[in-house]
C-alpha cells in the first residue's frame, strides 16, 4: 500500500514504453525499490524499458498489451494484477497520428480514437474493480490540455483527450466512496519521441517535468494537475476566448 509520505510499493504502468509514463515509475521510487508491472507490446523499446527499470534495482514483469485488442483486456489486467495487489497504475498510451490525415480518413480516426478513448475506459472499469476489491490504490490518467478545448490544428486528437479526461474525471466521482482515487494529469506541449520533429509550443515541457507534477499530485493527494502548472491559468483563458477570435489564434 502507498504509505503516509505517498510512496508506493508497486507500480502497473500501461504504456510500458511511454516516457512520460517510465519517469513517472522512476519518480514515485525516490530511490526506494519497487515492484513494477510494465504492459506493452512485444518489442526493442520493450525491451530497453524492463532493462531501464532493472538497472535501477526494481523487480520488473513484463506483460504483453495491445490497446486496439479490446477482447484480450480482461486477460491483459488478470495478469497485471496475477501476483498481488497495485498501488498506482499509470494509464500512459495513447497516439497523436497525423492530424490532416485524421479528419479525412475514417480508419486512422477510428483506430486513435479505439487507442486514445475507448482502450482507456474499457480498461479503465477493469482497473476500478480491481482496485475496488483489493480496497485500495491511485489511478494517473495522462490526459492532454488538447482536450480542454478543441483546435482546427489538431481536433480529432484533442476529442479523444476530451473523452479521456471526462471519463477519468468522472471515474474519480465514482470510486470516491471507495477510497481509491484518481489523478488527472494534464500536459502541454511534451519534449518526447511522439513530438519529435514537431514545431515546439510555448511552455513545452520534458517527460521529467510532467513526471514530477504526477508523483507530487500522488503524494500530496491532489486530483488534477497541468504541466507545467501555468497551463492550468492560460487554459482556462482560451476556454472563454469567443469563437470567431479563437478561430484566429495561432494555435
Amino acid at each position: 500500500m502507498i504509505d503516509a509520505l505517498g510512496n508506493p510499493q508497486s507500480v502497473l504502468l500501461l504504456g510500458g514504453t511511454s516516457d512520460i509514463g517510465l519517469a513517472t515509475v522512476e519518480g514515485l521510487a525516490d530511490g526506494r525499490t519497487l515492484r513494477v508491472v510494465l504492459a506493452a507490446r512485444p518489442s526493442e523499446r520493450r525491451d530497453a524499458a524492463v532493462q531501464r527499470l532493472v538497472a535501477a534495482g526494481h523487480a520488473v514483469r513484463a506483460v504483453d498489451f495491445d490497446a486496439e485488442d479490446l477482447a484480450s483486456h480482461e486477460k491483459v489486467v488478470a495478469e497485471c494484477f496475477a501476483e498481488g495487489d497495485l498501488d498506482v497504475s499509470v494509464v500512459a498510451f495513447g497516439q497523436l497520428g497525423d492530424a490532416e490525415q485524421l479528419w479525412q480518413d475514417p480508419d486512422a480516426a477510428v483506430r486513435l480514437a479505439t487507442v486514445n478513448y475507448t482502450a482507456p475506459v474499457a480498461l479503465g472499469v477493469r482497473l476500478a474493480g480491481r482496485l475496488q476489491e483489493q480496497g485500495h490504490g491511485t489511478i494517473v490518467a495522462l490526459s492532454s490540455v488538447a482536450g480542454e478545448r478543441a483546435r482546427r490544428s489538431n481536433f480529432v486528437y484533442g476529442s479523444t483527450k476530451a473523452g479521456f479526461d471526462a471519463f477519468y474525471t468522472g471515474l474519480r466521482e465514482a470510486l470516491r466512496p471507495s477510497g481509491v482515487r484518481v489523478v488527472v494529469v494534464r500536459p502541454g506541449f511534451v519534449k518526447s519521441k511522439m513530438t519529435e520533429g514537431m514545431k515546439e509550443a510555448p511552455l513545452a515541457v520534458t517527460p521529467e517535468q510532467v513526471a514530477a507534477v504526477a508523483v507530487d499530485a500522488v503524494r500530496r493527494g491532489r486530483e488534477t494537475v497541468w504541466a507545467p502548472g501555468p497551463m492550468r491559468w492560460v487554459m482556462s483563458g482560451l476556454r472563454h476566448v469567443p469563437a470567431p477570435v479563437f478561430r484566429r489564434l495561432p494555435i
